[in-house]
């Protein structure tokens, strides 16, 4: 996902903290996830491996003893987990991802 820098044409929401994004402030945007404040895009989030979209560190029950620095990259969202066939999409995505993996789904 690519986060591009515009200047807001409307009002909008922050993904990151819920605030209202004024006409006109500076902010970032992507196609499918939305928009944050400038401030807010200096917040590190990692990307669901299933959707493609943000993972929702923010709100992660782990958030406080997370490092993602160090964590694995393959992280799955609220909205993906919570879907009946989660594992099976997950492994299909891992296998996607690292076809060099060679695994049997």
């Amino acid at each position: 996902m690519s986060w591009r820098k515009i200047t807001m044409k409307f009002p909008g929401k922050c993904i990151v903290c819920n605030e209202k994004i004024e006409k006109d402030d500076v902010g970032f945007w992507a196609q499918g996830a939305g928009v944050k404040h400038e401030k807010c895009a200096e917040v590190k989030e990692l990307t669901c491996i299933v959707c493609g979209g943000p993972a929702g560190c923010p709100q992660c029950e782990f958030r406080d003893t997370c490092d993602l620095e160090v964590v694995s990259q393959l992280c799955i969202c609220k909205r993906c987990e919570s879907e009946a066939d989660a594992f099976n999409q997950y492994q299909k995505a891992v296998l996607k991802k690292f076809r060099l993996l060679n695994l049997t789904a």
